[in-house]
């Protein structure tokens, strides 16, 4: 019940959202604000669920009776947060998405001066674009993180692996700030792994990190660190059944 209850329940989320927003804000925000919310949200909580029942040892082995092996287990919950939801998800988005963009176009008088510049100013939210792609990113971090932490915290599993991600984020921005002030003195911007804005005079310089070292640094934070909390998910999964 929680594996299709739970989806709806975005949906219908994602759905208010959107009309809400569109309202008060336009079509733009309405269109980042619930594709962030339906995508990565959503498959947060659902993460949370999917290796719930191992958090404990009376929960987990219900699931030893199933003739299925860890692999099969895993493969099971990875479907459903990183593969099914995820489709479900952009179907429905882009159906609402398409039709209040349509409604919206059939509203406008044709004879109207600014008919063609009202008409142009809202668009279908374009799911290669690139806000959609870091997005997609976002998605991919914050899910493995939430699949592992699920089978790491044995209560509340979601407020306790925002907790230690938000600790680690804050670790890693503080620890760069620190050894950036140390090394270039008074700074006015600094993003791990990206840049370092020092103040001259008027003007603000950037220092950035060597295309070579930077291109590595993109693909260990947007690759290989998911990969790795999708796997590391298997991992515990195996040491949670015993």
């Amino acid at each position: 019940m929680q594996m299709i209850g739970f989806p709806g329940l975005v949906l219908t989320v994602v759905l208010i959202l959107y009309v809400i927003i569109k309202a008060l804000s336009g079509f733009d925000m309405a269109q980042r604000i619930t594709f962030f919310v339906g995508l990565v949200g959503g498959s947060f909580f659902l993460g949370s669920f999917v290796f719930g029942y191992f958090s404990s040892n009376a929960s987990g082995s219900s699931f030893l009776t199933l003739p299925a092996s860890h692999f099969e287990k895993w493969l099971c919950g990875i479907l459903i947060a990183g593969v099914f939801y995820p489709i479900v998800f952009l179907v429905f988005y882009c159906g609402i998405d398409t039709g209040f963009v349509a409604l919206y176009h059939n509203g406008l008088d044709p004879s109207s001066p600014f008919y063609k510049q009202a008409y142009e100013s809202v668009y279908t939210f374009d799911l290669s674009g690139v806000i959609a792609v870091n997005v997609y990113i976002l998605f991919f971090i914050y899910t493995g993180a939430m699949l592992l932490g699920s089978l790491y915290f044995n209560k509340v599993s979601v407020i306790k692996t925002a907790i230690a991600l938000c600790i680690i984020c804050l670790v890693i921005f503080g620890a760069n700030w620190l050894f950036a002030s140390l090394l270039f003195g008074n700074i006015d911007d600094a993003a791990p792994f990206n840049h370092v804005a020092v103040p001259l005079g008027n003007d603000v310089g950037s220092i950035e990190l060597p295309a070579g070292i930077a291109k590595i640094c993109k693909y260990a934070f947007f690759y290989v660190m998911p990969a790795a909390f999708w796997l590391l998910s298997f991992t515990r999964l195996r040491e949670k059944e015993f």
